[in-house]
């Protein structure tokens, strides 16, 4: 009995290795290929998981990483996403599932209750992976966990996955995967962004794009034209974040990085060259000297109107005029770990009606910067950027501007994007959109309302800092929409069963 089921659990790995298979993490072949029938499989995984890796990140890591963990899996439950779209993979293994489940099988149905994502890349992979799970919209979407792949890391940071690059050899990915084990489940919210523009008379006013657009600006697809959201005599956009959205300065920086790295990808190898790379860009941009390489014109206040939602209605937020960098931030990670928000002065809190940051509470907080400089506050024991505010929707508007264009930013993916040069306009709103799953190690930096130590109401603490920096005293369909994986969405009423 014992030998039928080790040869059949061999079968079912693909590799007949089953050795060096680790059982508690594993998934048959007959759940992953649909087609496929293994019976007598009776070991059910502990932490059943799917794994994705950007085999482009990190210099030769992700590729290393592929050989490491489909050594220890089934090579059928490890994906490399220069090969396989990660919408089509969950498609097919959701809907093998569903069916299963269907015919009477408890395994199957245990499998997806059990089952975790783990995705290896920089922070745009990891957004692009939690666009494709949101889309899914089950019940009880797999949480994510991120292996810190890229150059600044901030939603692995976050969590406690770390931000420097990891070993990949056969006992570092073992330990890997007994802490994805032992993580346990965290909500955070998830953001909605829609982007309208008026057609223009004449030229363009679409997103230039140089550059192949990364997969996690993906999200930024064009509406169809019969789709609710479009208005008559405008393009219209969607996507959406859970790190950050930045505009300005900041995101000139990271575009500039990314165009560099897209010319000459042999020079951008490890981490220690990109982070060097950045900063330097940093300096030729003029981030650090912007007022002496970058006219008036690139202050977020010269180019839009910026307006946030309060008791339901619009209200102008006022931006400094010396504020070249706005970033509305969901977690306590930013530009490679730093928290620009910090921990508001008690007193000052209660005056600007301000809470603490949770990163499951609705709320996103806005934080700007001068220049680098300013920036360079973070790296104090209590630094922070000015704090405009906390928000659950806020609203951009460009009109025709001295600058004939500005640079934003979503969880590290950058774009160019120009402004009106007449009357039409360009409109970013950004609103609440549900929340998704992640896993979080001990070390996790973010604060969840769930939390034991957390308080039944947001307050304030009490032992910040009193810093003397600058700071200051629409529809339901948009936000149920979320697009980042449009063409795997199922329509209402299917019966994914019945999907083969």
């Amino acid at each position: 009995m014992r030998n039928r089921f080790s040869a059949c659990w061999s079968r079912s790995m693909g590799d007949g290795n089953s050795i060096r298979t680790l059982k508690d993490f594993s998934i048959p072949d007959y759940i992953l290929l649909p087609g496929s029938e293994c019976k007598g499989v009776t070991h059910l995984p502990a932490c059943p998981v799917v794994v994705f890796i950007n085999s482009k990140s990190g210099g030769q890591l992700g590729g290393e990483l592929l050989v490491s963990y489909s050594s220890l899996l089934n090579k059928n439950q490890v994906y490399d996403l220069g090969l396989n779209a990660p919408d089509k993979v969950l498609h097919q293994l959701y809907a093998n599932l569903e069916k299963l489940k269907h015919n009477g099988d408890n395994f199957a149905a245990e499998i997806q209750n059990r089952l975790r994502i783990i995705v290896a890349g920089g922070d745009g992979t990891a957004s692009w992976l939690l666009g494709v799970v949101s889309d899914l919209q089950l019940p009880h979407p797999p949480p994510v966990a991120t292996v810190p792949l890229g150059t600044g890391n901030n939603l692995p940071f976050a969590f406690g996955w770390g931000k420097k690059n990891p070993a990949t050899d056969i006992q570092s990915v073992m330990s890997f995967l007994s802490n994805v084990k032992a993580a346990k489940e965290m909500k955070i919210d998830s953001w909605h962004i829609i982007m309208r523009m008026k057609a223009p008379k004449e030229g363009s006013c679409d997103p230039v794009a140089p550059l192949e657009l990364p997969h996690a600006m993906h999200a930024f697809n064009r509406v169809s034209s019969i789709d609710k959201l479009n208005l008559e005599g405008y393009h219209t956009y969607r996507g959406g974040f859970w790190n950050y959205f930045s505009m300005g300065m900041d995101a000139q920086v990271s575009y500039a990085f990314h165009s560099e790295r897209k010319l000459h990808p042999e020079r951008f190898k490890n981490q220690l060259y990109n982070q060097s790379a950045y900063l330097k860009l940093g300096c030729t941009q003029g981030w650090f000297m912007s007022s002496l390489f970058q006219s008036s014109s690139r202050n977020i206040a010269q180019l839009t109107k910026v307006k946030i939602m309060k008791k339901g209605q619009w209200e102008d937020l006022h931006i400094p005029r010396s504020i070249r960098s706005i970033v509305c931030l969901n977690l306590p990670s930013f530009s490679g770990g730093l928290n620009p928000w910090g921990k508001p002065n008690r007193k000052k809190s209660i005056y600007r009606d301000l809470t603490l940051p949770f990163v499951d509470d609705g709320l996103f907080e806005v934080v700007g910067f001068r220049d680098a400089w300013h920036g360079l506050v973070l790296l104090a024991p209590n630094g922070h950027g000015t704090r405009l505010a906390q928000a659950s929707r806020i609203r951009f508007e460009f009109h025709k501007a001295a600058a004939d264009c500005t640079f934003m930013r979503i969880d590290g993916e950058p774009w160019k994007q120009p402004l009106p040069k007449d009357d039409a306009t360009v409109v970013v709103e950004i609103s609440h959109h549900g929340q998704v799953s992640m896993l979080a190690t001990p070390l996790c930096r973010s604060k969840s309302m769930q939390d034991g130590d957390a308080p039944s109401s947001p307050s304030v603490e009490h032992d910040e800092d009193d810093s003397s920096d600058e700071e200051l005293s629409e529809s339901s369909e948009e936000r149920r929409k979320f697009g980042a994986a449009e063409t795997f969405k199922y329509s209402d009423g299917v019966d994914m069963s019945q999907i083969s």
